[in-house]
């Protein structure tokens, strides 16, 4: 940038609130030909900041301008249409489409809608040359490709139309060594040719190697922008986590575990119900060993994307792991198994309440006993299998009344209930089964405080009676107060163990990049402190 230039992005004030307040007067400079690394924990506002900026929302209140200009997009296609692109985390890829389709999906035919087949596989072509992607051909079904050609394929896709700033949320999450050097290499042609760049990571190995510059956003607020250079990973830890923190005791009077002791209902872990020996998947995490005991809640923490609940689908028998497995207490340890549905998951004693309860947990346009009594329909049924409807209304009634879900009728749509609510109906399906282990992921994502403390005290509550219980969570309060023992996953592999009474913030946000920041290098065994 000249002197005098205008930045490429200029943000002024921003200010965003969903339910709260999600960013905070950010004040955001993006210079034509850089590489401006964004970093944060969970939740710091990060990938709100990139939507504001590509037009997928709108702002409250500031001010955005591009080259100097007013840039108020209004949506997604009218900041690309202002050369503003981003590559989310998640892949936009039609599976059933070829390599070429997918590529120029925007311009597949001409006004009569007819497709020149060889025009698309030239466009594809070129389109895949510029990532050095050759040896692909445009007319392979995109669902045969691995996970990281489909991401390189995402990229190649945003580049094949004009752009002048580029956002990549985590675009190396799924690359091999060789394919983020391809990446990077492409990186390195948009920053010659004056294409800014914003770039969304937590490997601060890749951060140190590839940004001109680091903000760090923490709670809404932009907290420090800083030459990469110049920039340390101990520094990037200390300004994610904040000033020095004392350790924070989970079980202060406020706290739910504290609440239990002081009502005795408070346990002790007791014997050992479920060993994890050697369990890995491939992309997803590697080598989990653990011991989760009855009466026990664990609490794994860790980045977005590191393998939680990857690790949570493989023990419910929703994923297949490729090594390792586990030992179940009923069996005397005797048999290393895999699970290979939520069928056999179930039968052995483990239920999963899922963090996506829309998505994957609920049947929306359904009652709310149907919900509930899903788990039950297999045994509620007479011999001309026939449901019992009155058993599943009684017990879906019982539910409501011990769960305190806000309802007018059984059979009213559980798509009416709020969020907290919905999540309880989840939970409930569980409770009716009587199973050992429960495995929660993100239980009080997207729900009330109210409800989110209600669900705290109910899962505080299992593992008084006994369960063994499994609770990933996204925010370290959540598992300060909840936890007996917290485990940290960094990039697939675990990376601390701590204890209820000896677990900090900073202990576990260090932890969560630990094995983000070792690429290529040989590093020392995860944290354990006992």
């Amino acid at each position: 940038m000249t002197a005098g230039e205008p930045p490429l992005l200029a943000i002024d004030a921003l200010h965003k609130q969903f339910a709260v307040p999600v960013l905070r007067g950010i004040d955001f400079t993006l210079r034509a030909g850089e590489i401006h690394a964004l970093m944060g924990s969970n939740g710091a506002g990060k990938s709100t900041l990139c939507n504001l900026i590509a037009g997928i929302h709108r702002p409250d209140s500031g001010n955005m301008r591009l080259s100097g200009q007013p840039y108020q997009p209004a949506s997604l296609h009218s900041a690309e249409a202002s050369g503003v692109r981003m590559v989310m985390q998640e892949l936009n890829l039609f599976p059933t489409l070829s390599i070429a389709e997918n590529l120029c999906f925007n311009r597949l035919g001409n006004r009569a809608g007819v497709i020149n087949h060889q025009a698309l596989r030239d466009s594809a072509r070129a389109a895949l040359a510029r990532l050095n992607l050759d040896e692909l051909d445009p007319d392979t079904p995109v669902s045969a490709l691995g996970v990281g050609k489909q991401q390189l394929v995402e990229i190649a896709r945003v580049l094949a139309q004009p752009v002048r700033l580029l956002i990549l949320d985590e675009p190396t999450a799924a690359l091999t060594d060789p394919q983020i050097d391809q990446l990077f290499g492409q990186l390195d042609i948009l920053r010659s040719a004056g294409i800014g760049i914003i770039y969304i990571s937590h490997r601060m190995s890749e951060i140190q190697r590839v940004a001109d510059r680091v903000s760090i956003l923490r709670d809404g607020a932009l907290i420090a922008t800083e030459n990469a250079d110049e920039m340390d990973v101990e520094r990037m830890v200390h300004l994610m986590a904040g000033p020095a923190m004392a350790r924070i005791p989970p079980k202060t009077p406020t706290t739910i575990a504290a609440t239990a002791a002081s009502n005795g209902s408070a346990t002790k872990p007791g014997h050992v119900v479920l060993k994890i020996e050697q369990l890995g998947r491939q992309g997803a995490f590697t080598d989990i060993n653990l011991e989760l005991r009855a009466g026990e809640v664990l609490g794994i923490g860790g980045l977005i994307g590191s393998g939680r609940t990857e690790l949570l689908r493989t023990l419910f028998g929703a994923d297949t792991a490729d090594t390792g497995g586990i030992r179940l207490a009923a069996d005397d340890f005797s048999r290393l198994q895999q699970l290979r549905n939520p069928a056999e998951a179930i039968a052995a004693g483990i239920g999963l309440v899922v963090e996506d309860r829309k998505g994957q947990g609920l049947l929306l346009d359904k009652s709310i006993a149907l919900n509930i009594g899903l788990g039950q329909l297999g045994t509620l049924h007479n011999r001309l299998g026939i449901v019992n409807d009155k058993a599943i209304a009684d017990n879906s009634a019982e539910i409501c009344r011990q769960l305190d879900i806000k309802h007018d009728d059984l059979q009213q749509p559980v798509a009416q209930l709020s969020g907290g609510n919905q999540q309880k109906v989840l939970i409930g399906r569980w409770l009716l089964r009587d199973l050992q282990i429960l495995l929660f992921d993100e239980p009080g994502r997207g729900v009330d405080a109210r409800s989110k403390l209600l669900i705290q005290e109910l899962i505080r509550d299992l593992a008084a009676q006994g369960k063994a219980v499994i609770v990933v969570s996204s925010e370290t309060e959540e598992l300060l107060a909840l936890a007996d023992r917290v485990v940290v996953l960094s990039n697939g592999r675990l990376a601390g163990e701590f204890t209820a009474d000896t677990v900090s913030e900073q202990a576990l946000l260090e932890a969560s990049f630990r094995f983000y920041t070792t690429a290529g290098q040989k590093v020392a065994p995860p944290l354990e402190i006992s």
